[in-house]
């Protein structure tokens, strides 16, 4: 540490140089569209503009959850938005989204269509439309809408700061990665402690509040998010980690992991879904696959 390089702040900061990094293409100090391009609609009520990240995911698994407990008129079109490509600064998506960040939706349920944007705020917006998966009790509905707002509030820290510094920055920073590090082992620690109350986030119900956290927490506990779960030593957290295996086993979190994803085993793939049936004719794999 006493070796490292030393940065003294310029008195007004610029963005005139490259800021290296994996995502250095598509980081820009201003918002607003960079480019004309509508966003397609499909049939369904609502439109989906996402990518199976794990802020995509939170909405993606909330679709499938209520599809699965028979509300047919959350039936979906989930489009593909490319980040790396800049999809989300088209001019359509920007519409959608003003901060140009996935997820987006469209419901177009009724008279006028309604944008929702921001994973949270989207969870929200479903849970109220079909009554699902936000407790009607006000007690349990405040203990879930704080640990989704906590997972909102929280997520950033291990994205944005461990995950970029960790796997992402152009530079190993000691500093950086210490300091990060630490802070994603309190959160585990507050959701262990948590979970070693109750099965669930909100209490005995699995709400929207596990399905904000699952995609985030329940990846790094299994040792899928920026590979850091040996180094974090994840297997420590054993009510997070009950939580975790056991909403994976869930079919519609199985099925909504796969939606706008477009790495890993092609089988896990689902790059768009406009039908339900898309889950088991357009994964990838059968795509590739000798006709």
């Amino acid at each position: 540490m006493s070796n490292a390089p030393t940065y003294t702040p310029p008195k007004i900061w610029s963005a005139g140089k490259e800021n290296g990094g994996r995502f250095a293409n598509i980081n820009r100090p201003v918002a607003g569209p960079t480019h004309d391009k509508e966003l397609p609609v499909g049939r369904h009520p609502l439109q989906l503009y996402s990518l199976g990240t794990p802020n995509g995911v939170k909405v993606t698994v909330m679709l499938e959850e209520l599809l699965a407990a028979g509300h047919k008129g959350a039936e979906y079109d989930a489009w593909l938005i490319r980040i790396n490509d800049g999809d989300q600064f088209g001019s359509g998506f920007v519409a959608a989204n003003p901060n140009s960040k996935i997820p987006a939706l469209v419901d177009r349920s009724g008279p006028k269509p309604i944008r929702v944007f921001e994973s949270g705020a989207i969870l929200v917006h479903l849970a109220e439309k079909f009554g699902a998966y936000l407790p009607a009790d006000s007690a349990t509905r405040a203990e879930c809408l704080s640990w989704l707002f906590w997972q909102m509030g929280s997520a950033p820290f291990l994205g944005g700061g461990f995950g970029h510094f960790y796997a992402y920055a152009p530079l190993k920073i000691e500093y950086a990665i210490d300091r990060y590090a630490m802070e994603v082992k309190r959160q585990l620690d507050v959701l262990d402690r948590r979970l070693a109350e109750s099965p669930y986030l909100a209490g005995d119900e699995y709400t929207i509040a596990d399905m904000a956290a699952w995609p985030w927490y329940g990846t790094l506990a299994r040792g899928q998010l920026y590979e850091a779960g040996e180094f974090l030593q994840v297997q420590d957290y054993t009510h997070v980690l009950r939580w975790t295996n056991q909403i994976a086993q869930r079919p519609a979190v199985k099925r909504g992991r796969m939606v706008n994803r477009t790495w890993g085993d092609p089988a896990s793939q689902l790059h768009e879904r406009h039908d339900a049936g898309d889950f088991d004719t357009k994964t990838q794999d059968k795509l590739a696959a000798p006709r």
